[in-house]
């Protein structure tokens, strides 16, 4: 039998919401991760401290956007194998910080994107992708911002399709409480409904000109 995720050292997002301390954090597909919304940004970075004191106990490697109009605070995936064990600690520490400097929660606005380029199964479209946008190869099919700020992309082949004719679509990880919200506010908004036969782990939608886009949140409570 194998090992599982925690014997490794690593947990799986249900794992990771099943500790306490972390109603304020969701797990999207770049790994953990909260906002807090803030008035400025001195109230924004007074943050920041807590977070590097919790980051070095744990021994995790957080990265922190600081807005004015709030702070996101992610521990983002550094091993296929899952979330680090230590993570909940880490993400306990942080909010109780944030909640006494007055600094408010806001899972709606958690979420990370992802970039998907379709291309005919005899192309190879990665080393161009990679070179315009200064991204690093990530596995043997992605790659990735190395500061990761820009979205993580993915190559996929299309078989049968015209050569020299690629395809994009966009993935959106959203908490999966806050799902279906989104994907009412797509339709809302002119979309419509491609394939709900995932859902709950994914919706497709499809823009007015159809532009595919998938609201994915499998990763906010995958137990693999």
């Amino acid at each position: 039998m194998g090992e599982s995720t925690s014997e490794r050292g690593r947990i799986s997002a249900a794992e990771f919401h099943r500790a306490p301390g972390v109603s304020d954090w969701r797990v999207t597909g770049t790994g953990p991760q909260a906002v807090f919304t803030a008035t400025s940004l001195a109230r924004a970075a007074a943050l920041v401290p807590a977070v590097v004191e919790a980051a070095e106990r744990a021994g995790i490697l957080p990265d922190v956007d600081v807005r004015p109009e709030g702070v996101v605070v992610r521990v983002p995936y550094r091993d296929p194998d899952g979330i680090p064990a230590t993570a909940p600690d880490f993400a306990a520490s942080v909010s109780r910080t944030a909640a006494e400097l007055s600094l408010t929660p806001d899972p709606t606005r958690a979420q990370s994107v992802g970039l998907y380029v379709a291309q005919h199964s005899q192309a190879d479209v990665r080393p161009f992708f990679t070179a315009v946008l200064g991204y690093e190869e990530l596995g043997d099919t992605d790659a990735a911002d190395p500061l990761r700020c820009g979205p993580q992309l993915a190559f996929n082949p299309i078989s049968g399709d015209s050569p020299g004719r690629g395809r994009t679509h966009l993935d959106v990880f959203v908490p999966a409480d806050q799902a279906r919200a989104r994907v009412d506010a797509a339709l809302a908004a002119g979309g419509r409904l491609a394939d709900d036969s995932h859902a709950p782990a994914w919706w497709s939608l499809a823009s007015p000109d159809n532009h595919g886009v998938d609201v994915a949140s499998w990763t906010d409570t995958d137990d693999g």
